[in-house]
């Protein structure tokens, strides 16, 4: 998982875009030693829950560690910790609900594409590979706790790979699994966010398009500017040293791809990888033009977009001589994801763009035994692989206590695993790792209506 430092640095400079400085009447110094102890309590609860065996019995711990204490800044912080292990059981909403980054307006924001008629709306799926044809570097960035943003990623790569690129280098993969390309998908051993379903597909579907992945996260202890020159160090050693001619997509979080301006006091990755190549990428935001849990958090720009425009896939603006649109200063191009849409409590961006189809899933197979795990395999991959979905079945919300847990005579409703056609090993298993349940599963080309 992600060094302590790096967790730290992390969090804190989160910390600082979400609520903006101490809510309560305190010194900014105290607030700051409250969140530095908080982290430390995160980290440490987080170190307890990975002792746990199986992924439901870690997510309990941190759920619960959650509800215990009421501490501001343990909260702030932790909900981030929180947030990702939702996103690991595929408890998508809660993850949104739990760390949720505000994107207020800037003073330096570009005009809004409405306000110029010159600007048209495009499908991003097919602006972003037209626009990086002429590029040999590509970032794709992501927010770590909203798979969402890691959705076009997804879609974008079968397009890259027809117009060249060659190499995907993942920050979160662990570049200790020298299995991961002959093996061929991510286990729990590839990489931190690998655990969560989205991000795993991500990596399987480059591995299958034939893109060499990489991992290139700083292995020391770095933080702020050491870290991202590191990071750059890592990326370019494992692809342009190595093969001047590669063509390479990045993916990354958050500003990591910023490509001018100051970051975390001094450079980011993207400016450090081009003064070590001297080859400009084409930066690609994706995290601030997206649906948040509470419209006050969106960007004001969204609600504009969105009404104007009614996107139901991404979409990216350009004008009639070809240059894209972009909100801010230091990324060649922003990303507008549509609105969001549930299912049986799941969102629907999960088809990937019509790339995968819902699975009707019962609760009768949990045998009473809640909350259950149900998760879906590809039938040619092993045990060891992280699922191609997963979900949880419960009869009272995941993020209640245990108090608030009354089991007799209640059944959690059904829920909708997201698959591509094809065959899959479905297991079902308790808070204990036992499986109540497995069986072979095919998932048609066609959706089929569930049984009553």
């Amino acid at each position: 998982m992600p060094s302590r430092s790096t967790l730290l640095a992390f969090c804190l400079a989160l910390a600082t875009l979400s609520c903006g400085g101490p809510i309560r009447a305190q010194t900014a110094g105290q607030w700051q030693a409250e969140q530095l102890a908080a982290s430390g309590k995160s980290e440490q609860i987080m170190r307890e829950a990975n002792q746990r065996k199986g992924l439901l019995a870690r997510y309990q711990v941190m759920r619960y560690a959650f509800a215990a204490d009421r501490n501001p800044a343990f909260r702030l912080i932790f909900s981030q910790y929180l947030s990702w292990y939702q996103t690991f059981i595929g408890d998508y909403p809660d993850a949104a609900a739990s760390f949720s980054i505000k994107q207020p307006p800037q003073k330096d924001d570009h005009p809004a594409p409405l306000a110029d008629a010159g600007w048209q709306a495009r499908p991003a799926l097919e602006a972003i590979p037209a626009l990086a044809r002429d590029y040999r570097l590509v970032y794709l960035n992501e927010a770590h706790n909203i798979p969402l943003t890691r959705t076009l990623t997804v879609q974008l790569l079968s397009r890259l790979r027809q117009e060249g690129f060659n190499y995907f280098a993942v920050e979160t993969i662990y570049q200790t699994d020298t299995k991961l390309q002959s093996r061929g998908y991510p286990t729990s051993d590839s990489g931190f966010y690998t655990e969560e379903p989205i991000s795993a597909e991500m990596v399987r579907t480059a591995l299958k398009l034939g893109f060499k992945v990489i991992g290139y996260e700083a292995l020391s202890d770095a933080t702020g500017d050491a870290r991202e020159a590191e990071q750059a160090r890592n990326l370019y050693r494992e692809t342009f040293a190595k093969d001047p001619q590669a063509r390479v997509v990045v993916e990354a979080g958050y500003a990591h791809i910023q490509k001018s301006g100051i970051f975390l006091g001094g450079s980011s990755m993207a400016q450090h990888l081009h003064k070590l190549s001297r080859i400009d990428g084409l930066s690609v935001e994706q995290t601030m033009l997206i649906p948040h849990p509470t419209k006050d958090d969106d960007h004001p720009y969204y609600a504009q977009i969105v009404e104007k425009w009614q996107p139901t896939a991404p979409i990216v603006f350009v004008n009639k001589e070809g240059k894209p649109w972009t909100l801010r200063t230091g990324y060649d191009v922003s990303v507008v994801f549509p609105p969001q849409f549930l299912s049986r409590g799941r969102p629907t961006w999960l088809t990937l763009g019509g790339l995968r189809r819902p699975y009707f899933v019962n609760s009768e197979r949990c045998k009473h035994n809640y909350p259950c795990l149900i998760e879906a395999r590809y039938a040619g991959e092993g045990n060891d692989a992280i699922p191609a979905d997963r979900m949880v079945l419960d009869p009272v919300p995941l993020n209640a206590t245990p108090r608030d847990r009354v089991l007799t005579g209640m059944e959690a409703t059904p829920g909708e695993l997201y698959l591509r056609p094809g065959r899959y090993r479905l297991t079902i298993g308790d808070e204990q790792s036992q499986t109540l349940f497995s069986q072979n599963i095919d998932v048609p080309e066609s959706p089929v209506a569930p049984s009553p």
